[in-house]
């Protein structure tokens, strides 16, 4: 199984957005508990807002790529906006 997930680093108003075949290990990655060093690394912390899973890795990567376009990055502004709202307070 092959994920394609969005994560959002709120202190810097950042979205990512990758694929991986172990969710749970890149999200780990991505907030240095485990020590790489990727371009996400100067926006820590990271949370998991969006993540959806696929047969194949070309499904997953098909997804991203559908993601980083401006359609896809304004639904992930908009499903970040409806969590903001929908929170207490928000």
């Amino acid at each position: 199984m092959f994920w394609t997930y969005a994560i959002f680093s709120e202190k810097f108003n950042k979205i990512y957005v990758g694929h991986t075949n172990d969710l749970q290990r890149r999200i780990i990655e991505h907030n240095g508990l485990i020590e790489f060093k990727y371009w996400t690394a100067s926006y820590r912390p990271w949370t998991l807002f969006y993540s959806i899973s696929f047969e194949t890795r070309s499904q997953a990567m098909a997804e991203e790529k559908r993601l980083k376009s401006g359609a896809g990055r304004r639904m992930l502004r908009g499903i970040l906006k409806q969590g903001v709202e929908s929170a207490p307070g928000g």
